[in-house]
């Protein structure tokens, strides 16, 4: 059932795909068939795995090293208001920026490799999770806090044993946000400035007319999202059934 409702989908947008070619007449320099780019996948199924790696790469430390600066953040900025003050006007600005302006700047400071590109991918999932987390720092059910000072903890225990479990599941939604939001940070720091990696073959396949491996690409690109997605997902759930079968110590 579950490979079916997947194949459904797929079949339904290859058939739109090949009937909007037919009825609008377009042609493969525009708009290529799902055949040929499907043999643009097969033929350069070695070039796009090698650019596939660097992409997966960045995405995934930026995934880690944001969910764990958001993780960090939105913990400090639950224990000090102070913080709350200083830092929650600078998360809004770092949003309001686009990050098309920011990736030239980061590749002038971090270079044409993967530092600038973890970076984008740092930046653009940091305030989904900063921000799902500590809303759910901030609304800790109030029966769990009065139980847990009655029964002694002090502010470090009710931090720990109280208010992180029960923000897990705001945590688990940023992570699932995150991990499509992601690519999209590596892919335009790989646009703005790179030698590898599946945004740079994009461009490159865009400049030489090979529309069909551009298209491959970008089909690559969107199975890593999904894969990636699913697999967080996979994750979440396993980690919220554990939760519920065990509740959180006071």
């Amino acid at each position: 059932m579950s490979l079916l409702r997947l194949l459904l989908p797929l079949l339904l947008g290859l058939a739109l795909w090949q009937g909007a070619i037919l009825a609008l007449d377009m042609p493969s320099f525009i708009l290529p068939g799902p055949l040929r780019v499907a043999e643009a996948l097969w033929t350069n199924r070695a070039l796009l795995a090698e650019h596939a790696t660097i992409t997966l790469t960045e995405v995934l430390l930026g995934l880690a090293l944001g969910t764990l600066l958001g993780w960090m953040t939105a913990t400090l900025l639950a224990l000090s208001p102070v913080a709350t003050r200083l830092l929650r006007p600078m998360l809004v600005l770092s949003q309001a920026i686009p990050v098309f302006a920011l990736a030239p700047i980061f590749t002038l400071w971090f270079g044409y490799g993967l530092a600038s590109k973890i970076a984008m991918a740092l930046l653009i999932i940091y305030f989904p999770v900063t921000s799902a987390f500590h809303d759910a720092l901030m609304n800790t059910p109030q029966p769990w806090l009065t139980q847990a000072r009655i029964m002694g903890a002090g502010p470090r225990q009710v931090l720990w044993c109280v208010r992180m479990p029960a923000a897990l599941p705001g945590l688990l939604s940023g992570l699932r946000l995150a991990a499509v939001y992601a690519p999209i940070g590596a892919i335009i720091g790989e646009w703005v400035g790179a030698s590898r990696g599946l945004g740079y073959l994009m461009l490159l396949a865009n400049g030489r007319a090979k529309i069909d491996l551009m298209f491959a690409a970008v089909l690559v690109v969107a199975a890593l999202t999904i894969l990636l997605h699913r697999a967080t997902d996979a994750l979440a759930l396993r980690l919220e059934a554990r939760q519920r079968g065990t509740p959180p110590q006071g």
